[in-house]
């Protein structure tokens, strides 16, 4: 119970860290990235480009929300090894910052960060393409482990409460809170061990509550009709009592 009750409420504890930590990223328009392309790779001309917002689960971030949104652009149709040399001489002469080589095939890209922004060069079969994305805010990771540490401690007290109490929680209200924890729980890890940090993972939760406000009405009447309808132990003593007949002194 201590193992699950950390497992459900650690994970809501990491996406709240996530979230929280999240805000203040920088905000990213389309201008800005095409300015940023056309600073890192004046030489070249992309030959298309796109410009997502961030939208998890149903829902749209905000602009200053890590993952809000990114700008790929696309530079030919095939493998343009030369970009690479041409971004990191323009990065490191204009002050971009922690130039990083990034391992690809046919070639090596390269990343770089500046100003709250992050770029970054690939090379596919298909073509280059650079992609330009908010950095994640220095606080992210600390405040994620926080939040996680945080909920996991929490989940394990209120756990270990639950099966220690006298009368016990009746298992109809237990089995419900895990159900209502439980997908927002899976969906949470599983993102985790499969992007990281990289994809926001909080949203999952603000789009599941329009079914977990319903289940969580289920779950308090459920747990008062149970209480209400437990027999109380006081009856037949206070019956018994009233039947005796009294004695004198």
């Amino acid at each position: 119970m201590l193992l699950l009750g950390a497992l459900l409420l650690g994970a809501a504890g990491l996406s709240a860290g996530s979230w929280y930590g999240g805000r203040g990223a920088v905000s990213l328009s389309d201008d800005r990235a095409r300015k940023v392309a056309a600073e890192l790779l004046p030489e070249t001309e992309p030959v298309g480009g796109v410009f997502v917002r961030g939208y998890r689960y149903g829902v749209f971030l905000a602009a200053d929300d890590f993952g809000s949104a990114h700008a790929e652009f696309h530079y030919g149709y095939r493998p343009d090894c030369t970009l690479s040399d041409q971004l990191r001489r323009n990065a490191a002469s204009r002050g971009w910052e922690d130039l990083h080589r990034v391992p690809g095939e046919p070639c090596d890209g390269w990343r770089a960060q500046a100003d709250g922004l992050l770029v970054t060069l690939t090379h596919r079969a298909t073509g280059s393409a650079l992609r330009v994305a908010p950095a994640a805010p220095d606080r992210l990771l600390a405040v994620t482990l926080v939040g996680g540490l945080v909920g996991a401690a929490g989940g394990a007290a209120l756990f270990w409460l639950v099966t220690r109490r006298r009368p016990p929680v009746p298992r109809l209200v237990r089995v419900l809170a895990v159900v209502a924890l439980l997908p927002g729980a899976v969906l949470t890890w599983s993102d985790l061990l499969t992007d990281g940090l990289a994809e926001p993972v909080w949203p999952i939760w603000r789009s599941l509550a329009p079914l977990g406000v319903p289940l969580t009405l289920v779950l308090l009447l459920a747990a008062w009709i149970v209480l209400t309808r437990r027999p109380n132990p006081t009856g037949p003593a206070t019956e018994t009592t009233a039947a005796v007949p009294g004695t004198s002194a």
